[in-house]
C-alpha cells in the first residue's frame, strides 16, 4: 500500500503543479499576445519579432531642416492632411546671444515648428547677429519601454512588440484619446477621418519586409539611423553609431519611461 503524502510533501506538490499551470498560462498569453501583432500589423510569413530589436536614432549635427522625412512619412502612411497631424516632425532651436554685462552664457531659446518643418524654415525670424546658435531636431514616437500610453490604453489598442516597436491596432482603438494625454512627447493624434489614435510606427510594414523606414530613406544626410540591435553584422548601421556616439542621450529620460531613440549632439534646451 502506498504511503500517504505527508503535509510538507503535499504542499511541495500542489505548489509544483501550480507552477507548471502558471507557466503553462503565461506562455499561452505570450503565444496570443504575439499572434496578435503579427495579424494587426500585416507582418509577412515567416518574420519572427522575437529575433529582432529595431532601434531609431538621430544626429542632430547632421540635421538640415530640409523636411524631406515629414514629407515621406506623410505619404507612406497616409497621415491626414493638417498642421496637427504628424507621425514625425520637425523642430528649430535658436538661442540668441545673452544681453550685454548679464553675465549669461546664453540668451533666449526659440522654437518653432512651421508645419511639422515640411517645408523647411524660413529665414530672418531672428536678426542673424543676434543668433548664437541654432539647429535642428527631429521628433517622433520614443518606443518607450515603460509605454504611459499602452499602460493606459483601457482596451489593449496600443502594445508593445518584442522587436522594440509600439504600435496602435486601430481596429480595438476606441477614440478615448487617454493615451494622446499620457504621451510626454506629444507624439500622439486622433486621427479625424478614422477617429483612432494615431502615432509613427517605424514605418513597420517596411521595416519587417527588409526595408528602412520612409523617413530614414530619405534622410539626405543620414541624420536618421535605423538599425537592428540584434543584428550580429559588425557594420550594421545602428551598431557603428552607437560606437561613435556614446554620450548620445534620449528625451526626458526623468520620467522614467526608457525612451528608446537615441540622440547624438543634443544641446541641453531640447525638450
Amino acid at each position: 500500500m502506498k504511503k500517504p503524502l505527508g503535509r510538507r510533501s503535499l504542499l511541495r506538490t500542489l505548489s509544483g503543479a501550480l507552477a507548471g499551470a502558471l507557466t503553462l498560462s503565461v506562455s499561452r498569453k505570450a503565444k496570443a499576445a504575439l499572434q496578435k501583432i503579427l495579424v494587426a500589423s500585416h507582418t509577412p510569413k515567416g518574420y519572427d519579432p522575437t529575433k529582432h530589436k529595431w532601434l531609431m536614432a538621430i544626429d542632430v549635427g547632421r540635421c538640415i531642416g530640409c523636411g524631406l522625412c515629414v514629407e515621406a512619412c506623410k505619404t507612406e502612411n497616409a497621415v491626414p492632411i493638417g498642421p496637427s497631424y504628424f507621425r514625425t516632425w520637425i523642430e528649430r532651436y535658436i538661442i540668441t546671444r545673452p544681453e550685454a554685462g548679464s553675465g549669461e552664457m546664453r540668451g533666449e531659446t526659440i522654437v518653432d515648428s512651421p508645419n511639422g518643418g515640411m517645408q523647411g524654415f524660413p529665414a530672418g525670424l531672428v536678426p542673424k547677429e543676434q543668433i548664437l546658435k541654432s539647429f535642428y531636431v527631429p521628433k517622433l514616437c520614443n518606443l518607450c519601454e515603460h509605454s504611459p500610453c499602452a499602460q493606459v490604453c483601457p482596451v489593449g489598442a496600443t502594445f508593445d512588440t518584442p522587436d522594440g516597436a509600439v504600435l496602435v491596432d486601430p481596429k480595438y482603438c476606441i477614440g478615448c484619446g487617454f493615451c494622446i494625454q499620457a504621451c510626454p512627447y506629444g507624439c500622439r493624434f486622433m486621427n479625424p477621418l478614422t477617429k483612432t489614435a494615431e502615432k509613427c510606427s517605424l514605418c513597420y510594414h517596411r521595416i519587417t519586409r527588409g526595408l528602412k523606414p520612409a523617413c530614414v530613406e530619405v534622410c539626405p544626410t543620414e541624420a536618421r539611423v535605423f538599425g537592428d540591435l540584434k543584428n550580429p553584422v559588425p557594420n550594421d548601421p545602428i551598431h557603428r553609431f552607437i560606437e561613435k556616439n556614446k554620450a548620445a542621450q534620449s528625451l526626458k529620460p526623468h520620467l522614467g519611461t526608457a525612451p528608446r531613440v537615441l540622440y547624438a549632439e543634443l544641446d541641453k534646451e531640447v525638450r
